[in-house]
């Protein structure tokens, strides 16, 4: 039987789209607001901690005048002061940041604290101003998202829409930190919105763009790391080399993802076992992060300038071995220390170490050492988020470099395979599973979509009389389904109603002609679990 072509439509969208999407274009620009007063946040906290002046020109801890003795202190006292605002602030400013505003989409129905939107930019400058070697990213997100949050919670949204306004100022914040507007959209699609639906994609797009824009009048437009490749690059040898690179960058990021929860879990087993109060932890990540200053000032910090000397081609070796060591082992212990900060920039410059080293190992020119740079580096943040297309797309944008496309997104697809494979869940999810929640990250069309309640009904053995489907209609006024209709619409109906048996009436002819339980919405289930394991062959001429 087929479905009159009005009876379904391929989007769920209203017109509240449209308001939704005025409101993401002001959250956008107040995100992006955001995101450049905690970067200045940061370069003010940097030369107050390490230059002893107020100012907010940028300056990195390694060109600090302090005493060789003294500047291992510095993360202490940071640590200390973000432990103090965590404990008498609020506890959610620790973490990465963008586990936090998952656990906030799924658990707390899109509601943040006031108080997150305050401290977390507090928290993060502090911590990376004092010479944490994290991100500024993260705590971005969690402060766009936070900001979003808000200004929903203040029009009394729905979850749903609560979602996509805290969702889009995650995007902003991120839109502006990189100048990567589109890859902050796909972010949000493959780690955010857990859906892709016009409702949500549209006003999350508008924000990120809106604080693309602005970010170009503010800060400069991108690339953020240029990268000149000539078109002329020789792709026969990037593409042999890329999907081996891609599998190594891959093992790494499983490997460094391990390496900061076997530290967490140390952590707690230490401190646990001296009974220390999880506010001074912190303080002794910042043991480890001042120790590994000593030896590779390089270290601390952003480290944006490390990325950008890695994807110019030959890099010093010191560079390449203090990254490799010193920067994965001053990161890993003090984040998972549970002081505040982001993970994107740390693997980024972790992924193309690994390029580079692999590049001139194999005495490949400077030109062909950026791009595997390059190539680890997208690789890196495939493997260890999980999210293959954002890093492809945020590759790109950062570095402009298009001739690189195909060996990169072979590079970023063979990571994403090996850790799907080797890790059962990313370096984000895995602070929610230790959390007591899982969620699954395979999207695909609801089975129940592709079946009609046509297929699955009990028919009735002959069409009801006009007086029995009467009755039947009156029994059940409100509560009926057509023929035509999904089972995912039976579904969502039975769900809200609470009814698991419904009378199925033909639209065109208006006869009740049969009925559908709960339990035969389940054979559209079943189909799926078929598609999957049944094996044969078949031909079809």
């Amino acid at each position: 039987m087929r479905s009159r072509p009005s009876a379904l439509r391929d989007f769920t969208v209203d017109r509240r789209v449209w308001l939704l999407t005025g409101v993401a274009l002001f959250i956008g620009a107040g995100a992006a607001a955001l995101a450049v007063l905690l970067l200045r946040a940061i370069a003010f906290a940097t030369n107050v901690f390490y230059y002893h002046r107020l100012s907010l020109a940028m300056a990195g801890p390694a060109g600090s005048p302090l005493s060789p003795w003294i500047m291992p202190l510095v993360p202490v006292v940071g640590g200390m002061l973000v432990g103090l605002l965590a404990h008498y602030g609020s506890d959610k400013i620790r973490g990465h940041g963008i586990p936090e505003a998952i656990e906030a989409i799924l658990l707390r129905g899109a509601r943040v604290d006031p108080k997150v939107a305050v401290l977390k930019p507090l928290s993060a400058a502090v911590a990376i101003g004092s010479g944490g070697p994290f991100g500024a990213e993260g705590p971005i997100i969690m402060t766009g998202g936070a900001f979003g949050s808000l200004v929903a919670q203040w029009l009394k949204l729905t979850d749903a829409e609560r979602t996509t306004l805290l969702v889009a100022g995650a995007a902003a914040g991120m839109s502006a930190t990189f100048a990567a507007p589109m890859a902050a959209i796909l972010l949000a699609v493959e780690l955010l919105l857990f859906e892709w639906r016009p409702r949500s994609l549209v006003p999350v797009a508008a924000a990120s763009v809106m604080a693309g824009v602005l970010r170009i009048s503010w800060l400069g437009a991108g690339p953020l790391f240029p990268v000149e490749l000539h078109s002329d690059l020789h792709l026969t040898r990037s593409m042999l080399v890329s999907a081996p690179l891609g599998m190594l960058v891959g093992f790494a990021s499983a490997g460094l993802s391990r390496l900061m929860y076997g530290f967490e879990d140390g952590f707690e087993h230490f401190c646990g076992h001296l009974k220390l109060h999880w506010m001074w932890w912190p303080a002794i990540g910042g043991i480890g992060i001042g120790l590994g200053g000593i030896f590779f000032p390089r270290g601390l910090g952003v480290g944006y300038d490390n990325i950008a000397e890695l994807l110019r081609g030959n890099a010093p070796v010191s560079l390449l071995l203090g990254l490799l060591i010193a920067k994965s082992l001053m990161w890993a212990f003090s984040l998972s220390s549970g002081t505040s900060g982001g993970v994107l920039a740390p693997l980024l410059m972790i992924g193309a170490a690994i390029g580079e080293t692999a590049a001139q190992l194999a005495h490949m020119p400077g030109e062909t050492q950026a791009l595997w740079a390059l190539m680890g580096m997208g690789a890196m943040l495939s493997g260890a988020l999980g999210v293959p297309l954002t890093a492809i797309l945020f590759s790109l944008e950062l570095t402009y470099a298009l001739p690189a496309l195909l060996p990169l997104t072979l590079a970023c697809t063979a990571s994403y395979m090996v850790t799907s494979l080797v890790m059962p869940r990313s370096i984000l999810t895995e602070k929610l599973s230790r959390r007591g929640y899982h969620l699954s990250r395979e999207y695909g069309v609801d089975p129940l979509e592709m079946v009609s309640v046509a297929e699955v009904m009990t028919e009735f053995s002959a069409p009801a009389s006009a007086g029995e489907a009467s009755d039947l209609l009156e029994a059940l006024p409100e509560v009926l389904a057509y023929t035509d209709e999904t089972c995912r619409a039976v579904a969502e109906e039975m769900a809200t109603t609470g009814v698991l048996s419904m009378p199925v009436v033909d639209r065109e002819s208006g006869r009740v002609c049969g009925s559908i339980s709960a339990q035969e919405l389940l054979g559209g289930r079943r189909r799926a679990i078929a598609r999957e394991s049944e094996r044969s062959i078949s031909f079809q001429i």
